[in-house]
This record gives C-alpha cells, sequence and structure tokens, in this order.
C-alpha cells in the first residue's frame, strides 16, 4: 500500500502542473490559552447517539473493522472514549493526530496564537492540538509552541459531545473553547475579531464516508459536503492545513497555492499504508 501511494505521489509530481506543491511522506518510522474552565459536562451531555463499545457483538458490521483498531484512534479508548457510529469512520488515529500537531506548529511562525479547528468530530485532531504542551515536556523539539486559544466547532451536537467528553478523558477540556454550529457561519459572524495574521485554520472535512476509497485519484470538487474551493475561499487570507483523503488530486491542491508561496503536502502513514495527506497552504495574504 505505501508503495502504491508513493508512486500515485510521484507519478502526479511529475505533473507541471503541481510543481509549487512539495510532497513529503510521514511513515511511523519517520516520526520515530485562556479558556473558559466551566465544566461543560451539562451543556454537551452524551446522547443516546453516543457510545462506548466494549465487545465486538455490540458492533454494526460496517464500522467492526474500526473497532479493531479503537487503540490505535484513542490510545485510552478503555478509560471511556464515546463515539457516535459515523465518528469511527472520520475520527483522526493518535499517532497521526500527534504528528499533524507538531507538523503544523513547525509550519506556522510565531505571530500564529489562535487554532480554529472547523470540524472537530470526535475530537481526534483537537485533542492533539491541546496535548501539545504536555508533550513537549518530553520532546526535545524545540520548534513547537503551544497555542493561545484553541477554538473547536462542530455541527452535531452528540459528535461534539463525544469530543468534549474525550477531551476530559486526556484532561486537556478546558484548553479548547468548544463551539456547537457551522463553522463557515463561526467564522463570517466572528469575521472582526478574527485576526487572520494570528489564527490558523484546522480543517478535516467530511469526505463523503469510505466511498472515497474506491478512487485512485480523488477529485476533492466532489468531496460532500463542502467541496475543497469551498473551504478555500472561506478560510484563504489565513494559514490553513486541510486533512485530506490520501488519493487526493494534487493538481486541484496546487491550484490554491498563492503567488510567489508553495503548498507543502505531507503523506501521513502507519504500518506502511497511508491513512491521509495534510495540505499546509500559506494565507493569500501577505502580512508585513
Amino acid at each position: 500500500m505505501k508503495k502504491q501511494i508513493i508512486s500515485q505521489a510521484e507519478e502526479q509530481k511529475n505533473d507541471k502542473s503541481i510543481e509549487n506543491v512539495s510532497i513529503d511522506v510521514i511513515t511511523e518510522e519517520k516520526k520515530n490559552a485562556t479558556v473558559n474552565s466551566r465544566d461543560l459536562s451539562s451543556k454537551f451531555p452524551l446522547t443516546d447517539s453516543c457510545h462506548h463499545y466494549t465487545s465486538l457483538g455490540e458492533i454494526d458490521w460496517d464500522i467492526q473493522k474500526y473497532w479493531y483498531q479503537r487503540y490505535s484512534i484513542f490510545s485510552l479508548y478503555d478509560e471511556g472514549i464515546y463515539l457516535t457510529d459515523d465518528s469511527w469512520f472520520g475520527v483522526t488515529p493518535e499517532p497521526i493526530a500527534k504528528q499533524v500537531a507538531k507538523d503544523l506548529a513547525k509550519f506556522c511562525n510565531s505571530e500564529k496564537k489562535v487554532l480554529i479547528d472547523m470540524f472537530s468530530g470526535a475530537g481526534g485532531n483537537v485533542i492533539a492540538f491541546a496535548r501539545m504542551d504536555q508533550d513537549q515536556d518530553q520532546d526535545q523539539d524545540q520548534d513547537q509552541h503551544p497555542w493561545d486559544q484553541i477554538i473547536a466547532i462542530e455541527k452535531d451536537i452528540s459528535v461534539l459531545a463525544c469530543a468534549y467528553h474525550n477531551a476530559t478523558i486526556y484532561n486537556v477540556q478546558n484548553k479548547i473553547n468548544w463551539v456547537h454550529g457551522d463553522s463557515f457561519e463561526y467564522i463570517k459572524s466572528h469575521a472582526s475579531s478574527i485576526n487572520p495574521k494570528e489564527t490558523v485554520i484546522f480543517a478535516s472535512p467530511p469526505w463523503g464516508g469510505p466511498g472515497y476509497q474506491s478512487h485512485a485519484i480523488y477529485d476533492l470538487d466532489t468531496m460532500q459536503p463542502y467541496s475543497l474551493n469551498h473551504i478555500y475561499e472561506s478560510c484563504k487570507n489565513m494559514d490553513m492545513a486541510l486533512y485530506l483523503p490520501r488519493t487526493s488530486d494534487l493538481r486541484q491542491i496546487a491550484s490554491l497555492a498563492p503567488e510567489g508561496k508553495k503548498i507543502e503536502v505531507v503523506q501521513y502513514c502507519m504500518m506502511g499504508a497511508s491513512k491521509a495527506l495534510v495540505a499546509y497552504i500559506p494565507s493569500k495574504v501577505n502580512y508585513g
């Protein structure tokens, strides 16, 4: 699988239309805030759609393979991690989420203080972002910098309840501002208070279900319910990192590169197989 993914990346790499994209592959071997501290569990209570499965017999067949990977998804799963059934398809595995958090910090300069996770889901990525200061104590990499503010936005109240609950398992719930709502509406309505020079967008949008796996090269304009272009146009004045299917069309990503700048694309692998890619896209605006 790893060879196949790298081969596809190399094949697209020879295409002149993506010459402004830098491609890297991260494998397990290679990688070898002012917040409200109130207890929000009453505001975001777990619902009937939130589950902590403990045996295979409880689980629908289509998510059983993900349940077998539960400790890769959340290492503290047995401590009481909750997910909705749909969340199993989209949550970022913990080792990858941790590496993405490190890489995003390196991508950003020290002026970046605020991180907005537009699609927090069940919390895989946003928990990793909030744990950065904990991990930094154990990591010699001095390029990392914790965020002053982390904002997690999620439209589905049950999924948000899972994310908040899961953050309590990792003891980072009070390092995150939790928002129930539409991320695009949030950015639009808070435009006057969001400083684009200091803000970074992380977006792991819905991919439209596991059907994307059948595409040799995935057309990001068909991504539902939000296309690549829709996400980019909403946030192009800020640095952003987009978590996308591993077979995403690099030409479409390259077309977003601001004049005179390059986009870095990183493939993230586990057990030799690519799980996803992240496109690190600089702001369209040059802030002096």
